[in-house]
């Protein structure tokens, strides 16, 4: 699997992509992989602040139920509703189903660029 080089990733197998002071989080190919098929995700509220390695739902597959955790520190701006209402997109399309938008506030540091994450799941 080659991993996107403008995204960051985390030991906890989320991405994320920083653009300026916003970022917007979803979970890598190497973790839906490992979940199997995908039938519900659960979301934060809007406004909620966030500090990196924090909870911020729940994804549950036919095989077991995750915690997802924010890659970085941040309020959630906006929650990709239609990911919600179907939750098998983040198998068929992981780096591109995002999760949640957030405002960041810091904690970037120690994001894995896309060539240590991939020694990191070999």
């Amino acid at each position: 699997m080659t991993y996107p080089a403008d995204l960051k990733y985390t030991k906890d197998h989320e991405w994320v992509k920083l653009d300026g002071g916003s970022a917007r989080v979803g979970i890598t190919d190497y973790a839906q992989k490992q979940l199997g098929d995908v039938v519900y995700l659960e979301l934060p509220q809007v406004g909620r602040s966030l500090k990196k390695g924090e909870v911020f739902g729940t994804i549950e597959s036919v095989k077991a139920v995750s915690e997802l955790y924010s890659p970085v520190d941040g309020e959630v701006t906006d929650v990709h509703g239609d990911l919600v209402q179907h939750p098998e997109h983040v198998n068929k399309d992981p780096h591109g189903s995002w999760m949640i938008a957030l405002k960041v506030t810091g904690g970037q540091d120690g994001l894995l660029d896309a060539g240590a994450y991939t020694e990191l799941t070999k």
